[in-house]
């Protein structure tokens, strides 16, 4: 077999086969079917209050064999003779064994499960509390759901999972995601949550092409991901925690018994999501004329040609008549229509992932490390990524007072070829294009050049039209690899003078480097314009570098009050560098290297610095464990803001009440009850420059004298930071030992100070002025509801979680004089933040319509009303998401449903390829012309008559008067939708078979990614797209499709 997989010409296939055969053949080893003779054994299950529990589980243990309980808590099961112990557990309880030994009949009671009620989570700073002690609101993603899900990214694993979490991602490999927690806070700011790894903050990027943050993170290390929502769960973190906090807490072997090695395998496959509806009848052109050009504008001689310069779809019927085609020349070929160049031009996508981990674990310490290698083609032809993953965490208690731990990760990952073209392709180009051709257009050289260009040796063609570029020529000539390497961790040691009271001195950083290449071939040829290449070779450095010391003192005191104390103190450097060298012409083409000019070289280069020091304390004060109080504080003084006005403290204060526990409440209906408020004022710190005037060099006078140009920027020596004031209330209850949990909340944030680029009269001698000015609320709520539909009936266990966020978004007040600042712009369409609207207020032109809101007709073409108008908001009505969970014996089943309502999308691309006549509805009304549905006035601009438009028009006209470039409403979309987001089935091999080998576990599994869309009102594409990132949220151009997503895993442990 490992001769058949080396020799298969499709490597995935071979692997699949491989993992596949590898399945049998453990199988196959550890299989030994048992028989013995049985006997019969009853009994009953009861709770701490004699009760009987029905739906328990009794399993008899090591292997599937089981039973539950029925209404009156009692089971039979038929027993061997070598079956001697029982499992015996219900939702809520502790698990007991029980052996059996000569019993016919048991009695088993049960205990409540106190963890089960009071779960840890990890909270600022990595410490752990009691979920039931909180005060605000906080929700955490198991690493086995992250795992199972086998997304790189493991950002986008918890969209449709976390209440209140929206999260913008494009499908290229290696990307990073834009991720907002309770609607968008700061006009011109930050609006991503502070992600913590281990302990170690991280930047997180949503940067479209070189990705970073959570994408870099090998989700087979996850343990838990918890997210911080309020301003009160992030309050400690001080100047970074108006967004919220990830926090990442990854496996570091505790618990393990002994010494275990896991191995883990993963092959994923990608395929468009959506195809948009495109027309097969018309091929490219225009006038009803099929045309061709040589990749210069040079056009054939036959006199089948059309308009010079348009790479539109308004040619001839695809009939088969023969024309010359550009491979063709100087023969003809027929004209035939080509619908599955769609599917035909991406390619499938494969993901395969690799991870090996040994931990272990004993009464002195413990330690996990792991080797993990990813390697992506995108359906993108020429796009790739790798990333390794190299992680140790590791404990060890040298006295029983001294323990040291290390959290340690080196990354590195890169590509040959980040560059995308993404779907424009399919905007401009010819409806008749065979991409099987374009991909090999070098073999169509010669035969170009001949009929063309006989005796010329002129580079290579690019078979560029107007606006058309063939994307395989793209991505040979103009690759843009990098190559990073990042190490982020932390060493820290604990001491504990008493039981009561411990020191942790601890010091971290995320240090990375990146090496970036950009290459434009020389050969590429435009109209007749030879371009001599061009080469850009950038460099990045950044560091952040965390040191701390926190002291922790924990007392129960007397008449069941506790006290839990914390106080430290933080030091955070940042540093940032960027050089960048840009050779605008190249001597040689193909030699690639800051060398080879034709043309002075460019420098640029870029250098940040930012120093903060704080200190933070925090009180935690309990009653009967069942009333908290926590009060925390922190302030921090940062080098971005002015030396006298530097300091600022940030507040918060938290309330909650286990109402079920305070008053003894016994109920076998409502287990537990707990009410929450809380009030906190948290910061998002000012970039480095902004207080003093800066100059950027301007390059050499003369050639031997730098020179200079001092900002068109006014600094503000007086700023402030961003500061969000956020309430919050809530309420959790949990009913049936547990079995059916609701969790609501109420929050309200305001964020002032925003910090703005503000223009000014240009007479100034400026551009804009730094503000702190305007504000922006968010308020909202947020549901989660879970429950056990099924607990152990027959084997069978169903779980089910279901959580809904609706935010409401309001731009209150900007600077003096200024009523909106713009966000993002394309095409003259802006999505800004306006006073008296929500954050992401789309402004452009649009349609002109009658009182009764018509669109007006005139000589059959729709008109624009003059002005600019508000076309809609990015901002979804609501968020939500459903997930359920299946077991049976060794097998699980899980399903994941997205949903986004309402948002709205300038997506320019869809308009554009109506207007070049490549959707399907452009092909209506190509001979008979269309008569577009609205109103024309008979009357006078003064005084107008409506009747209905019946004048008939052109198809191409038609379309092309609705230019989403000037007619802006023409790409205004919906951006909800309702999708299918995972499927997971896998099987777990019993430890029955697995007993006499040296196997612990064999797991395997299939899961679906992006699967279907179930709802959408986009008519062709998958609205969830981030085209420009950043805050500049709901624009779109033709952005690589989506992907559903295939894969199988194997996981094994010895």
């Amino acid at each position: 077999m490992i001769k058949k997989f080396t020799q298969a010409k499709d490597w995935s296939t071979g692997i699949a086969k491989l993992l596949l055969g590898l399945t049998i053949l453990i199988g196959s080893t550890v299989i030994n079917p048992l028989f013995a003779q049985e006997r019969s054994v009853s009994g009953k299950v009861i709770d701490e209050n004699k009760q009987p529990i029905p739906g328990a589980s009794i399993l008899v243990k090591g292997t599937t064999k089981g039973a539950a309980t029925d209404i009156n808590g009692e089971f039979s099961l038929s027993l061997s003779a070598e079956e001697n112990l029982l499992e015996v557990s219900f939702i809520g309880y502790d698990k007991k064994e029980v052996k059996v030994g000569n019993q016919s009949e048991l009695t088993v009671s049960l205990l409540p499960d106190e963890t089960a009620l009071s779960e840890v989570v990890v909270t600022a700073f990595g410490m752990e509390r009691e979920k039931k002690a909180l005060g605000y609101t906080t929700q955490a993603v198991e690493g086995s759901q992250i795992a199972d899900a086998r997304q790189p990214n493991i950002a986008n694993n918890l969209s449709g999972r976390v209440a209140g979490v929206q999260i913008n991602s494009n499908s290229m490999p290696g990307s990073g995601s834009h991720i907002v927690i309770r609607g968008s806070s700061s006009v011109a700011g930050n609006n991503q949550p502070l992600v913590v790894l281990d302990g170690v903050p991280l930047e997180q990027s949503s940067d479209r092409r070189y990705g970073g943050g959570l994408s870099e993170i090998n989700p087979d290390n996850i343990k838990e991901i918890n997210v911080l929502k309020g301003a009160t769960a992030a309050a400690l973190y001080g100047s970074r925690a108006a967004n919220g906090v990830i926090m990442v807490t990854t496996k570091d072997g505790s618990g393990s018994k002994g010494i275990g090695v896991e191995y883990n395998t993963n092959m994923t496959f990608d395929r468009p999501l959506v195809e948009p509806g495109l027309q097969n009848i018309y091929g490219g052109g225009i006038g009803y004329r099929t045309w061709y050009v040589d990749g210069r504008n040079g056009f054939d001689a036959d006199g089948i040609r059309g308009t010079a310069g348009v790479d539109e779809s308004w040619g001839q019927p695809m009939d088969g008549t023969e024309v010359p085609l550009w491979y063709s020349a100087p023969g003809r070929e027929p004209l035939l229509p080509q619908p599955d160049n769609f599917q035909q031009f991406w390619e499938t996508g494969r993901s395969m992932t690799h991870n090996l981990a040994v931990a272990g674990a004993n009464e002195s310490g413990n330690f996990r490390l792991s080797m993990g290698r990813l390697d992506q083609s995108s359906i993108m032809y020429n796009n790739n990524y790798y990333r390794n993953n190299f992680k140790l965490n590791a404990g060890y208690n040298f006295t029983d007072k001294l323990k040291f731990t290390v959290n340690a990760e080196y990354v590195k990952s890169g590509s040959d070829n980040r560059r995308y073209t993404g779907s424009s392709d399919f905007i401009w180009a010819h409806r008749h294009t065979d991409f099987d051709k374009l991909k090999n257009w070098e073999q169509y050289y010669d035969i170009q050049r001949e009929t063309f260009r006989p005796g010329d040796d002129y580079p290579y063609a690019n078979w560029q039209h107007e606006y058309f570029s063939n994307p395989y020529f793209l991505q040979d000539r103009y690759p843009n690899a990098n190559e990073k390497d990042r190490l982020v961790g932390n060493i820290a040691a604990t001491y504990s003078f008493t039981d009561d009271f411990s020191v942790m001195v601890r010091s971290g950083t995320d240090f990375w480097t990146d090496s970036r290449t950009d290459v434009t071939s020389v050969e590429r040829t435009k109209n007749f314009v030879r371009i001599l290449g061009a080469y850009t070779d950038t460099q990045v450095t950044s560091q952040e570098t965390n040191s701390d010391i926190i002291l922790t003192y924990n007392k129960m005191l007397d008449n069941g009050f506790s006290l839990n104390l914390q106080g430290g103190a933080i030091n955070r450097v940042n540093n940032y560098q960027m050089s960048s060298v840009n050779v605008r012409e190249l001597t040689i083409d193909g030699l690639y290297n800051l060398g080879n000019y034709a043309s002075p070289v460019v420098p640029s280069s870029e250098i940040r610095k930012q120093v903060v020091n704080s200190v933070f304390g925090s009180a935690q004060f309990g009653y009967a464990n069942s009333i908290f109080l926590d009060v925390t504080g922190r302030n921090d003084w940062s080098s971005t803001l002015p030396v006298n006005g530097n300091s600022f403290f940030y507040p918060s204060v938290a309330l909650s009440a286990v109402l079920t526990d305070l008053f003894n409440v016994q109920s076998n209906f409502l287990s537990f009850a707990k009410v929450r408020a809380s009030l906190a004022q948290v910061g998002n710190d000012a970039d480095p420059y902004l207080l003093n005037q800066v100059f950027a060099s301007q390059g050499l006078w003369a050639g031997t004298t730098p020179t200079y140009a001092a900002s068109d920027e006014i600094a503000n020596r007086n700023l402030k930071p961003e500061i969000t004031t956020g309430q919050e209330i809530g309420l959790d209850l949990r009913f049936l030992n547990g079995r059916i949990g609701l969790d609501f909340t109420y929050y309200h944030q305001a964020t002032t100070n925003q910090i703005l680029a503000v223009a000014i009269s240009r007479a100034s001698g400026y551009e804009s002025q730094i503000l702190n000015a305007g504000k922006i609320t968010n308020q909202g709520v947020e549901l989660m509801l879970t429950g056990s539909v099924l607990q152990n009936a027959g084997g069978l266990n169903w779980d089910v979680a279901l959580n809904f966020a609706r935010n409401r978004n309001l731009v209150v007040e900007l600077a003096e004089g200024l009523e909106n600042y713009t966000l993002g712009s394309q095409n003259s369409l802006t999505s800004e933040a306006r006073i008296g609207q929500p954050y992401g207020t789309l402004y452009g032109r649009r349609y002109l319509r009658s009182p009764e809101g018509e669109i007006v007709y005139s000589n059959g073409l729709p008109q624009l009303e003059a002005g600019t108008f508000q076309l809609g908001n990015i901002q979804p009505d609501w968020i939500g998401g459903l997930s359920n969970t299946f077991t049976y014996r060794g097998f699980s089943f899980g399903s994941l449903i997205d949903v986004r309502m309402g948002g709205d999308l300038f997506d320019v691309g869809t308009g554009l390829a109506r207007k070049t006549g490549q959707y399907v509805e452009t092909a209506i009304g190509r001979e008979e012309g269309v008569i577009g549905q609205g109103v024309k006035n008979v009357g006078t601009d003064e005084s107008p008559v409506y009747v209905p438009n019946d004048v008939i028009v052109g198809a191409q006209p038609f379309w092309n008067a609705q230019n989403p470039r000037t007619y802006h409403e023409s790409g205004i979309f919906d951006g909800s939708f309702v999708k299918l987001r995972e499927l997971s089935l896998g099987y777990s091999l019993p430890q029955s078979l697995l007993s006499n080998t040296f196997l612990q576990s064999v797991r395997i599994s299939a899961v679906g990614r992006n699967l279907a869309i179930l709802f959408r009102n986009h008519p062709h594409l998958d609205p969830e797209f981030d085209g420009k990132g950043g805050n500049a949220q709901g624009f779109g151009y033709g952005e690589m499709p989506s992907t559903r997503n295939i894969g199988f895993n194997l996981n094994v442990s010895f």
